[in-house]
């Protein structure tokens, strides 16, 4: 099956996708033994020999696992100072995948995993309002006025407002409160600075859920891979609308280029 080529080289985790459109146009990229410098050229990454600066690149299968991250692990590759990280997890998987964004040294929770580059750029684009559900036990009980702003919005250590979630209390005594909180953006820490914006403190949080993906019969530490259903799911809310954008975008800047040469 075709695709193609910028695409093609950005699954093969050489590099991202708009990285590989310098990489063709700049004449670095050879097909069957050409050059190609087309963007949109469209080859077979099973049948075309596709070469990067000499070096032929393997495409594999897209995979997609869920990872039950747990507290105490760092989501990159390797770690400098030799904490875990989810690097150790990807080398038990048998195919090199990466961590669909973040969580954060202490969070534990739903860590989805792709060699699907597209995938990861709809579930992180901001366009996408993917859903992302926490548990989160805050110091105190919060007042009927702390939660209202916290789903309203609250302005966080750097001047910015978040946007408005979904929050409400599971239970609480008289020195912590469990929030079940759904945000729909990503921002460092979130929630941990939108607790200090209100003056509880996070003391532990577990994210249950990504994209509707949930950890839920994962131990910490466990992983599995995702069902056709899930994946076809993560594809018709986020991936298609994503591409159909980007393609939108491509073809009015093209007509602009067009209209003002």
């Amino acid at each position: 099956m075709e695709e193609r080529l910028q695409k093609i080289i950005a699954r093969a985790g050489v590099t991202s996708r708009r990285n590989a459109e310098i990489l063709i146009t700049s004449g670095r990229v050879r097909v069957n033994g050409q050059i190609v410098t087309e963007l949109g050229t469209r080859v077979d990454p099973h049948r075309d020999r596709i070469e990067v600066d000499g070096r032929r690149i393997v495409v594999e299968k897209p995979a997609y696992f869920l990872f039950h991250k747990p507290k105490g692990m760092v989501c990159t590759m390797h770690d400098p100072e030799g904490r875990p990280c989810v690097g150790e997890v990807v080398k038990r998987l048998g195919v090199r995948v990466h961590p669909v964004g973040r969580l954060d040294f202490h969070t534990s929770g739903a860590l989805l995993l792709t060699n699907d580059g597209e995938m990861t750029n709809a579930l992180l684009h901001p366009r996408g309002h993917v859903p992302k559900v926490y548990l989160a036990k805050v110091r105190g009980v919060p007042s009927i006025e702390t939660l209202e702003r916290l789903r309203q919005g609250v302005t966080l250590d750097d001047g910015q407002i978040t946007k408005p979630a979904k929050v409400f209390v599971l239970r609480s005594d008289m020195k912590s409160t469990w929030l079940h909180i759904t945000l729909y953006e990503g921002r460092n820490r979130q929630i941990h600075r939108m607790g200090e914006a209100v003056g509880h403190e996070v003391l532990r949080l577990v994210r249950q859920s990504f994209a509707g993906i949930t950890i839920e019969g994962l131990k910490a530490g466990e992983y599995r891979p995702l069902t056709e259903k899930e994946v076809a799911l993560l594809k018709k809310r986020y991936l298609n609308p994503f591409l159909r954008a980007k393609l939108k975008a491509m073809r009015k800047a093209l007509l602009e280029s067009e209209n003002h040469p």
